[in-house]
C-alpha cells in the first residue's frame, strides 16, 4: 500500500499536527490509514498523553497502550535530544538499518496509506551516521515537507527541497504549518510557488482541518 514519509524543515514546525490532522480527514473520507513514527525522543513512557505517537494513536481511533505505542514507535527515547544523542544517553545506539528494515516490514504489512513521520528536520540525525534524509530515501517513499510560516521559511524551505531532490527523494508537496507572528501567509505562498519549481504548496491555517486539497491527493496515490 502506499506510504507517504513526513518530514520537516526542522524541529518544531507542526510534523505531527499536520500528520495527524492528515490522518483524521484520510479516515473520515473512509480510507484506511496507519502511522509510524519509528524514532522518538523526548519520549516518557509512563506519561505517554501529550506525545507526538499519543497524538498519532489518537488520530488513529486507538488508545496509547504501551503495545500501541510501541508498535507505532519502537525506538523510544526520554532525553529532549536529537535521536542519537539521547540514544547515547541510554546507551544503545541507533542502527539505522534496523530502524529502515522496520519501516520497510511496516510499509510491507500496511491495510492502508501508511503515513511514516521522521523526528526533526530532513537532515536531522537518525544515527551517527545517517539522516533522516537517508530514512527518506531508503524507503523510496514520496516525501511531504512540512514548513511553518515564520520569517525565514522561504529560505528553510527551499533548503530542504534541494536537499531532498539532490538526494534522489520525491518530494510530492510543502505544507505551511501557520506560525505566530508570521509574515503575510499568501506572500510566502507566493514566493514559494515562483521558487519550488512546481511542488506544490498547501496551507495549514492554525486550529484547521488539513488542507482539502491535499487530502484528496493523497487519497487519490
Amino acid at each position: 500500500m502506499p506510504a507517504i514519509f513526513i518530514t520537516g524543515t526542522g524541529t518544531d514546525v507542526g510534523k505531527t499536527y499536520v500528520t495527524a490532522a492528515l490522518i483524521r480527514a484520510l479516515r473520515a473520507g473512509g480510507l484506511a490509514v496507519e502511522a509510524s513514527k519509528p524514532v522518538v525522543s523526548g519520549f516518557d513512557a509512563a506519561r505517554p498523553a501529550g506525545s507526538d505517537p499519543a497524538v498519532l494513536l489518537e488520530a488513529l481511533g486507538l488508545e496509547a497502550t504501551p503495545e500501541a505505542l510501541n508498535h507505532l514507535s519502537p525506538w523510544q527515547f526520554a532525553a529532549p535530544l536529537s535521536p542519537p544523542l539521547a540514544a547515547r544517553l541510554e546507551g544503545r545506539p541507533i542502527d539505522a538499518e534496523a530502524v529502515i528494515a522496520h519501516c520497510r516490514a511496516r510499509i510491507a504489512a500496511a491495510k492502508g496509506r501508511l503515513l511514516i513521520e521522521g523526528a526533526g528536520g530532513v537532515m536531522s540525525p537518525l544515527s551517527d551516521k545517517t539522516t533522516m534524509l537517508d530514512l527518506a530515501v531508503a524507503l523510496a517513499a514520496p516525501t511531504l515537507l512540512i514548513a511553518g510560516s515564520y520569517l525565514g521559511t522561504i529560505s528553510h524551505s527551499l533548503t530542504a527541497l534541494v536537499t531532498l531532490r539532490a538526494a534522489g527523494g520525491e518530494p510530492i508537496g510543502i505544507v505551511l504549518s501557520e506560525s505566530l507572528d508570521a509574515p503575510p501567509m499568501d506572500d510566502t505562498v507566493a514566493a514559494l510557488e515562483k521558487l519550488a519549481g512546481g511542488v506544490p504548496i498547501h496551507v495549514m491555517d492554525r486550529n484547521a482541518p488539513a488542507p482539502a486539497d491535499l487530502v484528496d491527493r493523497l487519497s487519490r496515490l
